[in-house]
């Protein structure tokens, strides 16, 4: 690869993970131990996070009866944080557009209205391939509202997501169509997410490394998903020694993990049951 991008700010590398035994601490400290285990063999620096928590938090989409949405490589993401039992009164709200081109992924602003606190993002998303240690790439534009109040978030309709995202324009969608979480209101997915360590692949280039896993209740595991990312800045976004050594390191990771990997593209893939 060359430097990335001058608009990517963001790359991040993910793999799933087969579910079983998700819920148990053992298992994760055991995925843990191998990846810290590679990661010498490797030669790449791994820092583990002794005293990293677990954060919980529920997890849902929203879109048209007919998939809008989805149809034109929107995601709309609501995320609602829990301390203990409890969902917080304040939720993140992302607007992404996702495409194989970063020209057509930057097509669509997906910008809030002003007034609003965010963040915009242009991730550059390395998957895994349709063969073990092959990759592909999908281009993800994000606008994150970090606190939006839970009762605000939306009135069921297109026009209410209007009023977040004036800028989202969806052919042939019209204000009033209504809007609903995918899948039903049963279809929240609980999240647990647990930091393992940072990952050093050169100068300036430091990976945050950690698992997230899906589950329609407390232990019921659907998936797992291993990923590791980094800000890509002016400052890095010439080392492009380290850049190759993450995409290397990522590719031969798949087959130190083989056992450990799930068939599938993505986690919001497997909501609303169709592949990106």
């Amino acid at each position: 690869m060359t430097k990335p991008h001058k608009r990517i700010t963001n790359r991040e590398f993910k793999l799933l993970i087969k579910p079983q035994g998700l819920d148990r601490l053992s298992r994760i400290t055991k995925l843990s131990e191998q990846i810290h285990l590679f990661c010498n063999k490797k030669k790449v620096g791994f820092f583990h996070l002794d005293n990293a928590n677990t954060a919980l938090r529920n997890i849902y989409f929203y879109d048209t009866a007919s998939e809008h949405f989805r149809q034109n490589n929107l995601i709309l993401r609501v995320r609602e944080s829990r301390q203990n039992i409890w969902v917080d009164d304040w939720c993140e709200v992302t607007l992404k557009h996702r495409s194989h081109e970063i020209k057509d992924a930057i097509a669509i602003d997906p910008s809030p209205k002003k007034g609003l606190k965010y963040r915009l993002r242009l991730k550059e998303e390395i998957l895994r391939g349709d063969k073990l240690g092959s990759t592909r790439v999908l281009y993800s534009h994000n606008a994150i509202l970090d606190a939006v109040l839970l009762d605000n978030v939306f009135d069921r309709s297109f026009a209410g997501v209007s009023r977040f995202f004036p800028k989202l324009e969806i052919e042939s969608l019209e204000k009033k169509t209504p809007i609903r979480i995918v899948g039903g209101s049963t279809n929240k997915i609980l999240e647990a997410c647990l930091p393992l360590g940072n990952l050093v692949f050169g100068d300036g280039v430091q990976a945050h490394c950690e698992i997230a896993i899906w589950m329609r209740s407390v232990g019921d595991p659907i998936v797992g998903e291993l990923a590791f990312a980094y800000r890509v800045t002016d400052e890095n976004r010439a080392q492009v020694k380290a850049h190759k050594r993450a995409d290397a390191f990522f590719s031969a990771l798949q087959f130190e993990l083989e056992n450990w990997l799930e068939i599938g593209s993505t986690k919001t893939a497997l909501v609303y049951g169709k592949p990106e």
